[in-house]
Order: structure tokens, then C-alpha cells, then sequence
């Protein structure tokens, strides 16, 4: 496969490595919130199955993606909504006594949890990466999943780390949880729609995703699978979407007391969003026709150059199955100057974002050869004029 820039509006000057800070908007993601700007200046042509017809396939697309079922899948504004509504539905009863997650996690799922032990009694378990290795990846999941055992009530980890780029291994994890009966949840924002899962397989409980990173939708809305160990809860809001006879808008007022089907009790009010959900749609639209198996095929040649580069002089790179391509951090080598660096990519366009002591690499389908060339000229340009 070729690159995609040409679906994309990006400056021809620009070098953008830095999906996972957010994703450019797709030409046609755009075209479809345009649609849906006119069509709401004329609400005549809305008609009621509209407020649920736009989310289903919504959701049937995200199905696709995690290997599941469209009646698993929830919309949602944020993650946090997402992380709430499951943490609601989970107990500290029978000896679970602990959460866990681990260090430096997003913020989003750190005080959720947290959040969650304080109201349940329960102790927040932190997983430490040793930062005395320079490839911690083998020994953090190692210790994570000893970590997990009859105490444990709820596990929290990101599918990919949003810092560093480095891989939980979620099929380990998921069986261990499983073998405990601990809730898995799982924060796929960083990888969802780049790297292949699947939830049945992994065990998870739950993933929630933010749409506007690699799944490549627009700022406001969250996707999420929720399983159906969870399918009887308690909703963070009582929408009169998520009822059974909500499609029935003259007998809204049959107060139903039977949810949507699946998960559709935790679907957000409003799910329908009539701006957003047509540009999720074309957004997941584009993933599937490149598949996310495509898309690590395709980063994963193109930063082949930048992997020998970084080889070459000696920066560590976390191997399989601790490494993917479409996201990973590198630790600025210590002879070299970060001002300089920085100065260096402003001054040739080149985008990413340093999180913690990582510079972080996201790259994307509308990544080129030339991009990857350009960075390597800045690294070599700062260790000619910013060495130490």
C-alpha cells in the first residue's frame, strides 16, 4: 500500500508524526460533518430513525474493528464517561481488595480508578516500570501479571502506552484476570484502529477509546465494548434513547422499563449526534478499507530507515511483542541537546510531541518516506550542532 496523504488536507511543508497527539481530519470526515451541517440547517429532513440508524452502524463498524458484537458497543463523550459507567457496575466484594494499574497511565484512567478504590475501600496498585532498563518491556509485563492475583478486583492498563509506545501483552493479562475474576478493562485510545485486537480473545471486560486519535473521528466522541457480564448494570444517566420503545416517539411517555438490547443502557444521551456521528462513520469507513493490520504493514516499512538510524547509534528500541509501529518512544540520547532538538524540528516542520522523558513517534497511513527522512536530518543535524 501507498501512502494516503492525498486524503488528507495536510500543509505539502508539514512533516505531522504525531497522530497520537491527534489525528488529522480525513477530507472525508470533513465532507461528511459539511453534509451534516446542511442537513441540520433543514431539521424537516431528520426524520426519527435518524436519531438511532447513524449510531447502529456506528457501532457495527467499531464491531468490526475489536471482534465483537454491534450490541456491545456503546457511544460515549469521553473515556472517563466510558471508565465510569463500568467502574460503577464493579464491587470490592468477596476479598478483592486492590486495584491495579501502571505507572504513568492517562490520566483519564488513573483517577477513575483511583476514584474507584476510595468509594470501595479497596487499594490502588501501581505496576513500576524499572527505569534502570533500557527495554523494560518483557520485565513490566512480567510484574504486572504477577501482580494480579485473588485480591485483585479490577485491573486498568492501556493496550498500548500513550508515553512510550510500549505494548501490554492484553491476551496474557485477559487470562490471568479471568483466572482470578478480575474485571479487565482496557484503555485502547493509542492503538484501536492502528493495531489489530480482539476482545474475546484478550478477555476483556471492557475497552473504551477516544475516536479523535487513531480511529481518526472528531474531538468529542468516545467508542467503547463493554461485555455482557456487565449488560444488567446501573447506568451513569437514564436516556430516553436507551429504552426499547425509544424509536416509538408517540409513546415515549409508556415509561418503558426495559433497556436497549446488549449494552445500550450505557449509550450517552444524545448518542445521535448528528454532526459527529456522520464523521465517525467516514472515519471508521476509511480504517476498515485499510484494515489495521495494513496500517502497522504499512508504518512498519516505513520506519525501517529510522529503526537502522536509531540502531546505528545505539538507541534503544523495545523489541516484538513490545514494539509497534504506528507508535513508539525514544529517549533523546543524553549528548544531545533537547533546546537544539527542539530548535532543529521547528525549523524543518516536523511535528511530534515529548511526553515524560520519551520523544514520542506516531505514524499513520498519511506518512511518507520524506518525513521519515526529514527527521533523521534533524537527529543528525543536532548531533553535529547540538552535541554536548
Amino acid at each position: 500500500m501507498k501512502d494516503q496523504k492525498s486524503l488528507f488536507a495536510l500543509d505539502p511543508k508539514v512533516h505531522y508524526l504525531n497522530c497520537s497527539y491527534k489525528a488529522p481530519m480525513l477530507r472525508s470526515v470533513a465532507e461528511a460533518g459539511q453534509s451534516a451541517m446542511q442537513k441540520s440547517m433543514q431539521p424537516y429532513t431528520i426524520s426519527s430513525d435518524d436519531f438511532f440508524d447513524g449510531q447502529a452502524r456506528v457501532r457495527n463498524k467499531f464491531a468490526q474493528l475489536v471482534g465483537a458484537h454491534a450490541d456491545e458497543v456503546v457511544s460515549l463523550p469521553a473515556t472517563s464517561y466510558g471508565f465510569a459507567s463500568v467502574l460503577n457496575n464493579i464491587s470490592a466484594m468477596g476479598g478483592h481488595k486492590k486495584a491495579i494499574t501502571v505507572s504513568d497511565a492517562f490520566p483519564s484512567g488513573y483517577f477513575s480508578l483511583q476514584r474507584w478504590c476510595t468509594e470501595n475501600g479497596a487499594a490502588l496498585e501501581v505496576v513500576e516500570v524499572d527505569r534502570s532498563l533500557e527495554l523494560p518491556g518483557a520485565d513490566w509485563n512480567a510484574r504486572l501479571l504477577e501482580a494480579i492475583d485473588k485480591d485483585t478486583a479490577v485491573v486498568l492498563v492501556p493496550s498500548v502506552h500513550w508515553m512510550t509506545g510500549l505494548r501490554f501483552q492484553l491476551e496474557a493479562i485477559g487470562g490471568k484476570c479471568a483466572s482470578v475474576g478480575a474485571a479487565f478493562l482496557v484503555d485502547g485510545t493509542q492503538s484501536v484502529g492502528a493495531l489489530p485486537i480482539d476482545v474475546k480473545k484478550c478477555q476483556i471486560d471492557a475497552l473504551i477509546c477516544a475516536g479523535y486519535k487513531w480511529l481518526m473521528g472528531p474531538y468529542g466522541i468516545a467508542l467503547g465494548y463493554i461485555a455482557g457480564k456487565f449488560h444488567a448494570g446501573i447506568p451513569l444517566e437514564e436516556s430516553w434513547m436507551n429504552r426499547k420503545n425509544a424509536r416509538n416517539f408517540g409513546d415515549l411517555t409508556n415509561y418503558s422499563v426495559e433497556y436497549a438490547e446488549g449494552a445500550g443502557r450505557y449509550n450517552v444521551g444524545e448518542m445521535s449526534h448528528f454532526i459527529l456521528m456522520p464523521m465517525m462513520e467516514a472515519a471508521l469507513d476509511q480504517i476498515l478499507a485499510w484494515s489495521p493490520m495494513g496500517i502497522q504493514e504499512y508504518t512498519g516499512q516505513l520506519v525501517l530507515p529510522l529503526l537502522g538510524y536509531f540502531k546505528e547509534k545505539t538507541v534503544p528500541i523495545e523489541p516484538l511483542p513490545y514494539f509497534s509501529s504506528h507508535l513508539f518512544g525514544i529517549k533523546l540520547p543524553k549528548e544531545l541537546s533537547a533546546t537544539v532538538f527542539k530548535s532543529n524540528l521547528e525549523e524543518a516542520h516536523v511535528f511530534l510531541s515529548q511526553r515524560g522523558e520519551f520523544i514520542r513517534i506516531a505514524l499513520n497511513m498519511f506518512n511518507t518516506t520524506e518525513d521519515i527522512a526529514t527527521l533523521i536530518d534533524v537527529f543528525e543535524k543536532t548531533y553535529h550542532n547540538g552535541a554536548k
